[in-house]
């Protein structure tokens, strides 16, 4: 009887110790699991910072920096030419377009300006900023321009025309919002081919006003690896668009673009015959200006 009752209480511990053997393994493997969590999310945050490396540094390799718009007014507006204007969306997609007509907005006397005479407001703070600075501000309070400062007090350039490269789809769908229902697809080189047209296509708001294009994370402009520097010659120097109003500054060739491009919102062929023969006007001196000069007009769609 002794011997029976022994039997059966060793028969319950060694159940109880198995269970508690078994318990403790249950717990010791959810203490790994729960240790296995934070680790997951340090290889998931390394491997995301690891994308992030490689995206900066490829960046890098082509985006220009604020040494890149430290020049003259008129020489930002020729170099531009050809650059490429890439806008990252907030889910990722980035746009980008090739840079095919400019205008130079020199301050000082230029009356076409926003900043002539030296004027400072609220609305064109940008202008005064560090070379680089984006300078948005809207017109026909529907619509919104694009200039980038320079040197000289109130310089800057007015980004007048792209050339879809990545995002057409996108850009088309932006366009189309913004037009009336039913309105024909609008062509490639239809997309960015003014002022306006072209902030809507990369959906430039306003909050990029007075922001860094040298250093902005959303916003940059970058060198296009596979084409060359334009020429002298293939660059065209007209007389700036809608500013009739401005008597003398209107003649003044400080709009340019590239010769034969598709995409230029106008051309004007007594300029590109004037370009040819070398008779382009003394006032694409800086000097045309007197010292310190400004910015915009404002721009037509």
């Amino acid at each position: 009887m002794m011997a029976a009752r022994k039997r059966k209480m060793l028969a319950l511990s060694a159940a109880a110790s198995k269970q508690t053997v078994s318990s403790n393994k249950h717990n010791k493997e959810t203490e790994l699991k729960q240790e296995d969590s934070p680790t997951q999310c340090e290889n998931a945050q390394s491997a995301e910072a690891e994308r992030s490396r490689y995206f900066t540094k490829n960046e890098q390799q082509h985006r220009l920096g604020e040494d890149f718009f430290k020049q003259p007014c008129i020489s930002l507006a020729k170099a531009f030419l050809g650059k490429v204007l890439v806008h990252r969306c907030a889910d990722g997609t980035e746009l980008r377009g090739r840079i095919v007509e400019t205008e130079a907005y020199l301050g000082g006397e230029d009356k076409a300006s926003h900043s002539a005479g030296g004027k400072r407001t609220e609305r064109n703070t940008a202008m005064f900023m560090k070379p680089g600075t984006i300078y948005v501000y809207p017109i026909y309070g529907i619509y919104l321009c694009m200039n980038v400062s320079s040197e000289g007090e109130g310089a800057a350039v007015l980004l007048r025309s792209l050339e879809p490269l990545q995002g057409e789809a996108v850009m088309r769908q932006l366009r189309a919002a913004r037009r009336k229902e039913g309105a024909r697809q609008l062509k490639d080189k239809e997309l960015c081919n003014g002022p306006s047209k072209l902030c809507q296509a990369l959906n430039i708001p306003r909050c990029f006003d007075r922001r860094d294009l040298a250093s902005d994370p959303e916003v940059w402009l970058e060198n296009d690896p596979d084409t060359s520097p334009a020429k002298p010659q293939d660059i065209v120097s007209a007389p700036r668009i809608g500013i009739e109003s401005h008597g003398e500054w209107a003649k003044k060739p400080w709009r340019f673009y590239l010769r034969g491009h598709p995409c230029v919102s106008v051309v004007n062929k007594e300029a590109e015959r004037q370009t040819l023969s070398g008779n382009v006007m003394n006032d694409l001196s800086p000097h045309a200006v007197k010292p310190d000069t400004g910015q915009h007009n404002v721009k037509r769609t």
